[in-house]
């Protein structure tokens, strides 16, 4: 069984930075294409960030300067370290692959 869980989420001014985690388990990040994604309120899920399996790593346009996909292979954790953050970032971030889900954690960007 496939488990996928985010923490790292919280409330930062505009201009912070956060580093977002998902722990898997059932499942290996080394052989497996794994992403982040986000929804905003009243807004549809989407991608943030991508890492394949050979490590390569692809991003939304509006989040490729500020934001950072990594995985640890021996934790099996994946992380999305976000700088420079605006109010528009706001939203539950969530962890996927093979059509997994995770639960998801709030990231809110206010002063």
């Amino acid at each position: 069984q496939v488990q996928l869980v985010e923490s790292g989420g919280g409330l930062v001014q505009p201009g912070g930075s956060l580093n977002l985690s998902c722990a898997a388990s059932g499942i290996a990040i080394r052989i497996n294409t794994m992403a982040w994604y986000r929804q905003a309120p009243g807004k549809e899920r989407e991608l943030v960030a991508t890492i394949g399996i050979s490590g390569s790593t692809k991003y939304a346009d509006s989040m490729k300067e500020r934001f950072t996909i990594s995985r640890h292979i021996v934790k099996n954790t994946v992380y999305l370290q976000m700088n420079s953050l605006k109010p528009e970032d706001t939203a539950v971030y969530y962890c996927y692959t093979r059509s997994v889900w995770g639960q998801g954690t709030q990231v809110t960007v206010s002063s």
